[in-house]
């Protein structure tokens, strides 16, 4: 729910428990988002986190300052309570931080349990009235123990039962499917990724052949990945998949495009008009289906909160005013590892789930600047070759995500005795769990030195090879 929902909705959806979350901003800051007060009335239990625990120290009588310094990465916690909140939740453990004010002053009724070397209250609770807040954020992966934070606050603090399953979800969204598109047909655009193919495989199991899936080579995708994929999605899982050749058309009207945004919405509006013009072919379609999750949602458009927009997905962002279609999104609310698990459920095999996430818009966001055919042979050349190497050192299954980006940039270098200029590659090999943090990946310096010899020997064009060591965040996993 957005914090500026009404209180009268909020007490009549009946929560359980509550959760404010994290934001950008300062609670005393213009325009800064404050929810009722009288959410803290109703009697269940809350949970602060970073932004939303000085939210309720605010609220409840305490003060919060600005720090002299912003507090960003990892710290060390010291739990000075392990009763509540902290139980079980190991001392000295790392936690991860994003803040620029402070708790000065803990509210009346507060306990301070848990402490950092610069943030004195990480963690305090008011266990008579079931408030809870901690200055880190125990939802990203660089909080070791951040899971036992939340399950102490869900299961402990707030009796929940974790009985949902994924078994009841197919259930429930097979069910919405049919209500939803009725006798209508759906037409579903894959992109070889396995947030489409379980989109797919729900709608097919909900409405069987009135959904036609819809493949678009644009020209972007990874070496040999088009031929492979058409392969699997007609003969592996049985579906309706019309292929289309699209590259030329996607090159086009990408020439000068320079700015990432415009990229991925140029890309976007290209694929919509693409399924329109199928759909048109086929005599009609109402609905259109998309692989959409969670991440993607919360990255470009915020519409539950006031977080950053941080990038426009092509399938959210990048969709044009005036759809034609209404959007089949059932994974909207998923995040990635959700996905996989779904699709073990529904019979996919694990090598196939289990896949590096690729992006919608392809090697366009692995290229910064203009996309152009030259640039493109380099970047799928370049990048086929991380990946054998990854696969052969036996890490591809550690990894969230290993490929190459190209920059728009030339070194001097000497190849045979001779002064070259030409380009720079980065290879990106990072780990996480759900693609909303992550950790840049500690590569061998054997792999990295195979994966730079090879690229240099056999990419024509380009001479030298960088390794990004960004974690997500400050960074973003892809470069755009």
């Amino acid at each position: 729910m957005p914090y500026s929902t009404p209180l009268a909705a909020i007490r009549k959806a009946k929560p359980s428990a509550l959760v404010l979350s994290g934001g950008p901003q300062s609670v005393y800051g213009r325009g800064a988002p404050h929810p009722d007060k009288g959410i803290f009335k109703l009697g269940v239990p809350i949970l602060g986190i970073c932004y939303g625990v000085q939210l309720m120290a605010h609220f409840l009588g305490g003060e919060v300052v600005p720090s002299k310094e912003r507090e960003y990465g990892f710290a060390v916690l010291r739990v000075l309570d392990p009763a509540g909140l902290l139980a079980q939740v190991k001392d000295k453990e790392q936690v991860w931080m994003s803040h620029g004010d402070r708790l000065e002053c803990v509210p009346p009724g507060f306990r301070l349990t848990g402490s950092t070397v610069n943030t004195h209250a990480a963690v305090i609770e008011d266990r008579a009235r079931k408030f809870f807040g901690v200055q880190f954020h125990p939802e990203v992966i660089h909080t070791k123990e951040g899971l036992k934070v939340l399950a102490n606050f869900l299961f402990r603090e707030s009796g929940l039962k974790s009985d949902w399953t994924i078994s009841s979800f197919i259930e429930r969204k097979v069910k919405e499917i049919r209500d939803t598109v009725g006798p209508g047909r759906v037409i579903c655009g894959l992109s070889g990724g396995v947030d489409s193919l379980v989109t797919s495989l729900i709608i097919h199991k909900a409405i069987g052949n009135k959904l036609v899936c819809i493949f678009i080579d644009n020209g972007l995708l990874r070496k040999g990945q088009y031929e492979a994929l058409m392969e699997a999605f007609r003969h592996k899982f049985a579906l309706k998949v019309i292929g289309i050749d699209a590259s030329d058309l996607f090159l086009e009207k990408l020439r000068g495009v320079v700015s990432p945004e415009r990229k991925r919405k140029t890309i976007g509006r290209l694929f919509i008009h693409l399924f329109e013009r199928e759909a048109m072919r086929l005599g009609g379609a109402a609905f259109l289906a998309q692989g959409t999750i969670y991440p993607d949602v919360i990255e470009s458009n915020p519409v539950k909160g006031p977080s950053s927009v941080i990038k426009s997905h092509h399938n959210v962002g990048g969709l044009p005013r005036g759809l034609k279609f209404r959007l089949v999104e059932p994974l909207r609310e998923l995040f990635k590892d959700e996905v996989r698990a779904l699709a073990l459920e529904l019979g996919v095999d694990a090598e196939f789930i289990h896949q590096h996430p690729f992006p919608g818009p392809g090697l366009a966001v692995r290229m910064i600047g203009e996309v152009d055919r030259e640039s493109l042979e380099i970047l799928r050349a370049a990048d086929d070759i991380v990946l054998q190497e990854v696969q052969r050192a036996g890490i591809y299954k550690k990894l969230w995500q290993a490929f190459a980006v190209l920059l728009p940039v030339r070194s001097v270098g000497v190849m045979g005795d001779q002064r070259t200029y030409h380009r720079v590659v980065v290879v990106r090999l990072v780990q996480s769990s759900d693609g909303m943090t992550a950790n840049w990946y500690p590569a061998p310096a054997k792999l990295m030195a195979r994966i730079s010899t090879r690229i240099v020997n056999e990419v024509r064009g380009v001479n030298r090879v960088v390794y990004d060591v960004t974690t997500k965040p400050p960074g973003t996993i892809e470069w755009e």
